[in-house]
């Protein structure tokens, strides 16, 4: 297990999907430093509370961030309802059935406005979450910068157009990341957090059952067990990103890549012999640099 202050590459890169993207207020490390002192130690109890009830939602705030700040920058519009003028972003292609940890965030939020009404917002509540969620797996903490306005609207047809999913293209992967100014590097760190987490067979179906994909073919028989051909059969049916560490936030997911033994196409084509090939290398030798 790698130390939680080991990680400066995908720290960096978490640190940008949260802070660089447009928002509505000067962000600052000590934003509620005076009007809500005990905000950020009510949300990492919240947190920790619920990654020790169930590990698996570490990933699952970090995605739900991620998720966020890919639409219209980190507004919390990923926690908007339908309503009469809202078309929400949890029931997009990418997100239904996927993401996970709302009741989280509202439980955290519920907490916060027991001390502090109306001050914290759910933006700002989910960031911060992400960061704790990482610490609690073993992985990077990292200063995060406050003062997110929650947005009053959402775009699903955004989510399903800005979101990468799990069969997208090398290509297709950088334009997704370049458009939000991300770079290569940052990309792969940001994909390093596949180190936890899990997926569902619909998500990788096609590759461990196509002969000629680029896969590890023990590896793919051994998923196939989880994951019948058949469409529809077992589509929600659940496996680890990472068999290794599966719960630990650790370069492990890049020796996995090397080896052939990405479970998304969208993970394994950062290891296909293209540009992002020696930054792969890097971080699976190197943890630290990670």
């Amino acid at each position: 297990m790698v130390s939680r202050l080991s990680l400066p590459g995908v720290v960096f890169s978490i640190f940008l999907i949260s802070s660089c993207f447009p928002c509505q207020a000067q962000l600052s490390s000590n934003f509620y430093d005076s009007t809500c002192p005990n905000a950020l130690a009510t949300i990492r109890t919240a947190i920790r509370r619920a990654v020790s009830s169930e590990r698996r939602m570490a990933a699952s705030l970090i995605r739900l961030h991620f998720h966020d700040c890919f639409v219209q920058g980190c507004d919390a519009s990923i926690m908007l309802d339908n309503s009469p003028s809202i078309d929400s972003e949890k029931f997009s292609f990418v997100n239904t059935n996927s993401i996970r940890g709302f009741e989280v965030i509202d439980g955290a939020k519920a907490q916060v406005e027991s001390i502090c009404p109306g001050v914290v917002s759910c933006a700002d509540i989910a960031a911060v979450a992400a960061r704790d969620a990482s610490v609690a797996v073993g992985g990077p903490s990292w200063t995060v910068r406050l003062g997110r306005r929650d947005s009053t609207k959402a775009s699903r047809s955004l989510a399903d157009s800005n979101i990468p999913r799990a069969t997208n293209s090398f290509s297709e992967l950088i334009d997704m990341f370049s458009r939000k100014g991300l770079s290569e590097r940052d990309m792969v760190a940001l994909s390093g957090s596949h180190s936890i987490g899990q997926a569902r067979c619909v998500t990788f179906r096609a590759r461990i059952h196509d002969n000629s994909s680029d896969i590890d073919a023990g590896f793919a028989s051994t998923r196939r067990r989880s994951c019948p051909s058949t469409s529809g059969d077992g589509n929600n049916n659940l496996a680890p990103l990472d068999l290794v560490t599966p719960n630990c936030l650790d370069n492990n997911y890049f020796r996995n890549l090397i080896q052939r033994r990405g479970l998304l196409q969208s993970d394994q084509v950062l290891f296909s012999g293209q540009s992002t090939d020696s930054i792969v290398t890097e971080y699976s030798r190197n943890p630290s640099l990670f």
